[in-house]
């Protein structure tokens, strides 16, 4: 587990499988991290590089990766994502650069900062679907 020196109150944990895509595992570039904070629990995910069939093609309508944000919800020993409450940022979310590791994972530390502030000023909000 990794603690944030700006926010002692909110507990990182970067896990190891994925997230939020059902393609995920053919993913190259994958991270998903739960952010903890009080009684509110948020994943960040991301996923690239798709390699299909050997093939590299794209994880979305012109993009090659994506970050996206949930409240988690509970099940068995582990915190899940909940897709139907997705969680709003502001920071870039997808990237139509191929094969740059060093993008993605500044893309999604951009997103977990993000998300650690919102939730220590109280401002989260939540897309339900």
């Amino acid at each position: 587990m990794k603690q944030h020196k700006w926010h002692k109150e909110i507990k990182i944990t970067e896990r190891g499988w994925v997230g939020h895509f059902i393609c995920g595992h053919e993913c190259r570039f994958r991270r998903n991290t739960l952010i903890e904070y009080g009684s509110e629990r948020i994943i960040v995910s991301s996923v690239g590089n798709l390699y299909s069939n050997g093939k590299l093609t794209t994880v979305g309508y012109d993009r090659y990766s994506e970050t996206m944000a949930f409240k988690a919800k509970k099940d068995g020993i582990y915190w899940e994502i909940d897709v139907t409450n997705q969680v709003n940022f502001d920071s870039e979310w997808s990237s139509n650069i191929i094969d740059d590791d060093t993008k993605l994972d500044e893309m999604h530390q951009n997103v977990v900062t993000e998300i650690c502030d919102k939730l220590q000023k109280g401002n989260i909000k939540y897309e339900t679907t």
